[in-house]
């Protein structure tokens, strides 16, 4: 027994000795029948013990028992299994599997083969989108799909971000819809641009009406990266940025200012020029005020991502930080956020399938004042004859505001004498940036869960819960500053002109949007050429949201610790609101294709919504559309035809709604309070505003799809625009009623190329896109035959939001000059004032007969194009985007150069008229109007630009023992732009520029490590 048992270890140790000993180390290089290939994942069978190839294609495995078989596997090649057998390399080429190369989608609810698809549906290029290193995920998409504008509001930190697919198309909210992970959104900035998968834009009504309600504005669908199976990998990937304002207008300095300045004196009045008096003065400065508010920025990013998995599980997780600190001084000007998402896919039976997405995220934007009457207007605008600070001999002086405010202020003489006019009393933008606390902080956790059960080998249900839930909180601490002006109310005398008195206000609330969705997808082939698909699903979501405000003045003690509003002032200083309001949709939806030997291919959607933000006469609305494809270059007599690898027509109509309006718009508010009355006329046959659109489209692929060209020309025509009407004063202050009423339209064509060269060591690839834009207004409401500002106008005929003036065609170089022109009288009007055109030839310029459409808001033309390329370890990529045929109005050029208040200028006044033949584009310099007054073509610019986004180089390490890859980079942003606009930038959104925070040039050092 004794012996029997010692045979027995000594057999099994025999076994175990010799696993050991003759485990191996295994290498060798992945490749198809054009070049090696990187992201094979090489993986022991039966194990999670695996690699995948490096950039050339190398693999290696330890620990390979002789007699294990590794499996090589790539989206797009056919999967292969090699015995090791006791060899140290394998080498391994894959074949191309052209059913997974076919890729599949998701497009409404559900995944379809790309090759079949019949919309206008455009995936973003996820190399071009990984190197852009965004703050907001919607920046990304910038240049990346033809009919797709992309602008900022602001460059500040945190600022937001417009995104507008294939025109305006109401007057009113033009947000697209994002789909995440299946779930709805009016926001994504508060994803980590790292965790997305794949980005799609579903631009026509044949790829969007699936989603009916909301896609008028167009779809943008996003999926998040999940785990996969094999052993678990760690990513690291961090980069620090710094950032610097560039592009900034050259302001006068003292001297040059107390010249010009005298010269406007001159041109206005008579007598003793008090500017001339003033030179020389002991107390002036000579503050570049542009030069003190901007300071270099810096940013950092870390993500940490852990994903795997097994057959039947599959996680990934991931932690995200990003932090930004803006250009402005003193550090007021911040964002930071924080990501953690999660993701779990598990097959619990061969049939049952469920998972969850969840992510949390918090952010704390702190923020100055970045557009309209803002830190960098004021910068542009303050006179450099003023210190940045007080003398400390100043009576005003203090340790805790030492900071100028009212020019050469004395408390004695304040309205003595022309101190607090020559120097114009615009308010300090260095104190401002110093004093502001202005902060919102967010937390929202996003994400949902599903189940998906095969009823029948064809037929799955798939049901899905999402949630989005925000909780947001604004406080804003404005601080008493500045010099007495002897204004405010009588328990304020003595304090400061800025911020009196000193107040705080908060406003917290929450946001909760509910989504439940089913469906029914059936997907069947038939004798090997008949593909069938067919969903039918239903959808509620149901959105709650409520806020809590309140304000508190008079704080006797200001340190951060007593911001607070228990201990402000009481009696009147105190203020609090509260509101809540909620909205429901339900929605029934199907869908079906039908293609036909991979050549013939038709879909029809239908879905059906009902809104509670419409009265129940018109609550439902319905959104069908049809679309067709055919794709020639599989037809037979092209089968010769090498060079052609893909050639498709695809058309389409179809409608989709829109429901962004307030809730309850169609009911009548009442005003509550001491005095109750009606706030607003309810409007009960409010209804749907909807969307009827129509594109037809070419895919080309040639020499095995290594350049692919796409085409397409649409129209979208949107009617029923759900239109904000005021009432005549007669009936009162009451709020406008929302009407159906008025249609625009947008056409255009895109164009876009994609071309790829992999055969050679040195490998690379352009993308390249292009959009034209024509927008009309078609018909408004009989009563609102326009919709007027005192910049731009809305009416039928024009684009919408056009800018409305004088056109100027000159300067009026001599007095004969205007009494020849202005033959009807010509009032003030001077030599070296602007010469406006006489549109009805009357002799004088009016507002009633001389205005006319001089520019336009909206783009005739966007485009973008990348470049990549790699060379052994190196590579390299370069992005360029750009519009045309967009004007916006440059205030901030007009209250600089030609306001009639003593700002400061920029150099370009140093050209102005002075005298007959001096100049006929820039009019004399005065402190009067010289036609400067008046909105013009003068002020409308050419906004469009050519800007250099991105620049990256990296270096890849491989081979590094305990790394799978280690890579090395260096990015540049906003390298340089070329623009005849004068602002400070001509790519931030908005129709009027007053001097708007701009972006910022900067450069990025980072590394990627895999472990």
């Amino acid at each position: 027994m004794r012996k029997q048992i010692f045979y027995t270890l000594f057999f099994i140790g025999t076994i175990l000795f010799g696993s050991s000993l003759f485990a191996q180390t295994v290498t060798g290089v992945v490749s198809d029948v054009n070049s090696t290939l990187p992201g094979v994942n090489v993986i022991i069978k039966g194990t999670l013990i695996g690699s995948s190839t490096d950039i050339e294609g190398r693999y290696t495995i330890e620990g390979v028992d002789a007699n294990s078989i590794l499996v090589f596997s790539s989206v797009g090649y056919i999967t292969v299994e090699i015995p090791v057998k006791g060899m140290s390399v394998i080498n391994v080429e894959l074949a191309i599997d052209a059913q997974l190369l076919d890729e599949y989608v998701i497009v409404g609810y559900s995944e379809r083969k790309k090759s079949t698809l019949t919309g206008a549906f455009s995936p973003v290029d996820m190399a071009d989108l990984e190197k852009t290193r965004v703050t907001n995920v919607a920046q990304a998409l910038q240049g990346q799909v033809a009919g797709v504008q992309v602008a900022s509001s602001s460059g500040a930190p945190g600022g937001n971000i417009d995104i507008t697919i294939r025109g305006l198309g109401t007057i009113g909210n033009n947000t697209p819809l994002y789909i995440i992970d299946g779930v709805p959104s009016r926001d994504i900035s508060f994803l980590n641009q790292s965790d997305i998968k794949t980005m799609s834009v579903l631009k026509d009504a044949a790829a969007a009406s699936i989603y009916g309600a909301r896609a008028s504005a167009g779809v943008v669908l996003i999926t998040t990266k999940s785990g996969v199976k094999g052993k678990t990998v760690l990513d690291v990937s961090y980069y620090y940025g710094i950032k610097n304002v560039t592009n900034l207008p050259t302001m006068l300095n003292a001297e040059q200012y107390m010249n010009v300045t005298e010269k406007a004196w001159n041109n206005t009045f008579t007598g003793a020029n008090p500017y001339t008096a003033d030179k020389g003065r002991s107390d002036f400065g000579d503050t570049d005020w542009l030069d003190e508010l901007f300071v270099p920025g810096k940013s950092q990013n870390l993500q940490l991502t852990a994903s795997g998995g097994s057959d039947k599980v599959q996680f990934l997780m991931s932690l995200g930080y990003y932090g930004e600190d803006g250009i402005v001084v003193y550090d007021n000007d911040k964002y930071q956020r924080l990501n953690f998402r999660t993701n779990i896919n598990a097959q619990l039976t061969n049939k049952f399938k469920v998972g969850t997405n969840l992510q949390l995220s918090y952010s704390r934007q702190d923020k100055v004042p970045s557009t309209g009457e803002s830190l960098i207007r004021f910068a542009l605008l303050r006179a450099p004859v003023i210190p940045l600070y007080k003398d400390v001999n100043d009576p005003t002086y203090s340790v805790e505001d030492p900071f100028t405010d009212m020019p050469f202020f004395m408390p004695t003489g304040y309205d003595q004498g022309l101190n607090r006019t020559m120097y114009e009393m615009v308010g300090n933008p260095i104190a401002q940036a110093y004093f502001s606390d202005d902060k919102t902080t967010k937390f929202q956790t996003f994400g949902n869960i599903y189940g998906e059960y095969k009823l029948l080998e064809d037929l799955t249900f798939r049901s899905n819960v999402g949630i989005d839930l925000l909780f947001y909180h604004d406080k804003t601490f404005n601080v008493n500053y500045g010099d007495d002006d002897g204004g405010g109310s009588a328990i304020d005398q003595g304090l400061g002109r800025q911020n009196r008195p000193n107040n705080l206000g908060e406003l917290r609330g929450e946001n909760f949007t509910f989504t439940f969705s089913n469906t029914l997808n059936y997907l069947k082939t038939f004798n090997e050429k008949h593909d069938f698909s067919a969903l039918v699903g239903t959808e509620f979501i149901d959105n709650y949201s409520s806020s809590i405000g309140a304000s508190r003045s008079r704080f006797p003690y200001t340190v951060d610790e007593f911001r607070y509003l228990d201990y402000g002032g009481s009696g009147l200083d105190l203020w609090n609101s509260g509101s809540a309001s909620e909205y429901g949709l339900f929605s029934v939806f199907g869908s079906a294709s039908y293609v036909f030997d991979n050549k013939y291919m038709v879909t029809a959607n239908l879905r059906a919504d009902a809104s509670s933000r419409f009265s129940e006469n018109n609550r439902w609305g319905y959104f069908p559309s049809v679309s067709a494809g055919w794709k020639i270059s599989d037809e037979d007599f092209l089968n010769d035809v090498d060079w052609l690898s893909n050639l498709k027509l695809r058309t389409s109509w179809g409608q989709v709604g829109n429901q962004n309006i307030d809730d309850y718009s169609y009911l009548e508010l009442l005003r509550a309070g001491d005095i109750p009355g009606r706030e607003r006329f309810g409007n009960p046959d409010l209804k749907w505003e909807t969307s009827t659109q129509e594109n037809i489209g070419i895919d080309v692929g040639l020499f095995r799809n290594k350049l692919a060209f796409t085409a397409e020309y649409y129209i979208k025509n949107t009617t029923d625009i759900l239109l904000p009407v005021g009432l005549p004063g007669i009936f009162g202050d009451l709020q406008p009623t929302i009407v159906n009423a008025g249609e625009v339209s947008n056409k255009g064509f895109e164009f876009t190329v994609n071309y790829k060269n992999s055969d050679n060591e040195f490998k690379y690839g352009i993308n390249a896109n292009l959009s034209t834009l024509v927008n009309n207004v078609e018909k408004l409401h009989p009563n609102v035959p326009s919709i007027v500002t005192d910049k731009y106008r809305t009416v039928v005929g024009q684009s919408l939001n056009s800018f409305y003036g004088y056109r100027m065609i000159g300067i009026y170089q001599n007095q004969a000059e205007v009494d020849a022109y202005l033959s009807a009288g010509s009032g003030n009007t001077q030599p070296g004032d602007i010469k406006f055109e006489d549109v009805n030839g009357d002799g004088k310029i009016s507002p009633d007969f001389d205005r006319e459409f001089i520019g336009s808001s909206i783009p005739s033309l966007i485009y973008g194009m990348s470049f990549n390329a790699e060379y052994k370890k190196f590579d390299f990529s370069l992005f360029v985007q750009g519009v045309e045929g967009i004007d916006k109005y440059n205030d901030g050029k007009k209250i600089v150069d030609y306001d009639t208040r003593p700002f400061n200028y920029t150099t370009a006044i140093l050209g102005s008229w002075d005298g007959e033949g001096s100049t006929n584009s820039m009019p004399r310099v005065a402190f009067n109007d010289n036609g400067s007054s008046s909105v013009s073509s003068l002020f409308v610019e050419d906004a469009s630009y050519f800007r250099l986004k991105n620049i990256e180089i990296g270096y890849t390490l491989d081979g590094v023992k305990g790394f799978q890859a280690v890579r090395f980079y260096i990015s540049g942003q906003n390298l340089f732009t070329l623009t005849d606009y004068t602002g400070l930038d001509p790519e931030v959104s908005g129709l009027v520029d007053n001097g708007t925070y701009p972006s910022a040039t900067s450069f990025m050092f980072g590394v990627n490590v895999k472990f």
